[in-house]
């Protein structure tokens, strides 16, 4: 479940081409990945630091290839536990988001058989403890508005052009 108190089994930084983030390991694989400026950053007070896990050279090394335009899945084992049933559902609904797809919060609920829910549905894409990985970056309004990113609207933005138009993310630290 969500809280305070969760500490994962290790934890490590690292440096991405659209900033640096933090990797989280829980039990059962990868439990969060996070850009260290974005909004629910966890308070990692107490966390284990680095550990010598294969799973985060796996994990650095197929975001990278990722954001070089290299690689359309991610083959990790995701740890989605800590959160409430619904999160999970929604969660486990946008990793069925195909690379270069959108879909809207209004889809997702209906997708998950709760058509009335869909604030409900964008609170928990903005909760979306894995990021990038766990596609919440294809989410967008019914308008097709790029509304919300926890990481922030321009690498949202940056991410949709990588699985559109191809190509890596280059430049983005260095963007005007």
């Amino acid at each position: 479940m969500t809280g305070r108190s969760w500490r994962p089994r290790a934890s490590r930084h690292i440096d991405t081409a659209l900033g640096p983030m933090v990797v989280a390991l829980g039990v059962d694989g990868l439990a969060g990945l996070w850009f260290v400026d974005q909004r629910h950053y966890p308070a990692m007070v107490g966390w284990p630091g680095d550990a010598a896990d294969p799973l985060f050279d796996a994990v650095a090394g197929q975001l990278d290839e990722y954001l070089r335009g290299e690689r359309r899945r991610f083959e990790l084992p995701l740890d989605l536990s800590r959160g409430t049933a619904f999160q999970q559902t929604v969660w486990r609904a946008l990793l069925g988001i195909p690379h270069g797809a959108s879909s809207t919060y209004g889809r997702i609920a209906t997708a998950i058989g709760r058509p009335a829910a869909a604030r409900a549905v964008g609170a928990a894409v903005g909760r979306n403890p894995i990021g990038i990985i766990v596609p919440c970056h294809r989410v967008f309004g019914a308008d097709d508005s790029p509304t919300g990113y926890a990481g922030g609207l321009e690498r949202k933005l940056a991410l949709r052009r990588l699985e559109t138009a191809g190509g890596a993310i280059d430049g983005f630290l260095n963007a005007p």
